[in-house]
């Protein structure tokens, strides 16, 4: 039927009155899809024209967790770095308890990311993910073909809901280093998964990335299991160590990991190997 639902969408300006702002309009006569909303006063094409680009206003804002501990935080950095907004951190230290319970994986919630933009407050990194799509589309954070974007929102959703054992067995820690480290057959699991997902997506795509040339949100989801394998050396196939090698070649991920070797926070539940 050619139906697109929109997600993560606010309308709080009135009827049908934006995407997060009264900076976005709809065309009179318009479906309801990303494609149709068009920054008011600019040039576009309702339908399967391109229109003009809205101009993110200044002023974002996110809100994260020690980089050194946090991997939501490093997603939600990574998808905006990847749309190419403009926005400042706000940086929640773990003497924060709320914080703390988060890091160790006792918090009901997630207080990070949160990306705070045009009046908004958007929590949970899969909802930044889109909004920050229906703000910078040409930003590539969802491939273009809808079967890849279907594709790439499922991995996704998979990453963010699953592979509890492996959070908790294998805490990511960029500035350690647990040679030998023993994996438990749980975690081990979960990590034969995200392997698999990973050889079938680039197998699909060719690679570099999960979803071909450019990194997409799917790349920012798995991210810090990167991190982990670099962190407690766990053996990969060489699909697996040749995908977290781009990873890590990424600049935004250089510049993440650079920033917590120097941060001076430590959590020593997370620092000790068990």
């Amino acid at each position: 039927l050619g139906v697109r639902v929109v997600t993560g969408c606010v309308f709080d300006e009135g009827a049908m009155g934006g995407c997060g702002g009264a900076a976005w309009g709809l065309h009179a006569g318009a479906s309801l899809r990303s494609d149709a909303f068009v920054p008011r006063g600019g040039e576009g094409i309702v339908g399967t024209e391109t229109v003009a680009e809205a101009k993110p206003t200044s002023g974002a804002r996110l809100v994260i967790g020690a980089r050194n501990y946090s991997s939501w935080s490093l997603r939600g950095w990574l998808l905006c770095k990847l749309a190419g907004l403009d926005f400042t951190e706000e940086v929640v230290p773990p003497s924060n308890p709320k914080m703390r319970a988060e890091l160790l994986l006792l918090s009901p919630s997630m207080l990070v990311p949160c990306l705070r933009h045009d009046g908004l407050a958007i929590t949970g990194v899969l909802a930044i993910a889109e909004y920050l799509h229906e703000l910078l589309p040409r930003a590539g954070l969802l491939p273009e073909d809808r079967a890849e974007r279907a594709r790439c929102r499922s991995v996704s959703s998979e990453m963010h809901a699953g592979f509890a054992p492996l959070r908790s067995a294998l805490p990511m820690n960029l500035r350690g280093d647990f040679p030998g480290f023993r994996v438990w057959s749980r975690a081990q699991a979960d990590l034969d998964r995200i392997f698999a997902i990973w050889r079938d997506c680039l197998a699909r795509s060719d690679g570099p990335y999960l979803f071909g040339g450019r990194p997409t949100m799917a790349d920012a989801m798995f991210a810090p299991v990167a991190t982990r394998i670099r962190t407690y050396r766990v053996p990969a196939d060489e699909t697996a160590r040749a995908y977290c090698e781009t990873l890590f070649a990424l600049p935004a991920m250089a510049e993440w990991i650079a920033a917590a070797r120097v941060e001076p926070v430590e959590i020593g539940e997370l620092d000790v190997q068990t």
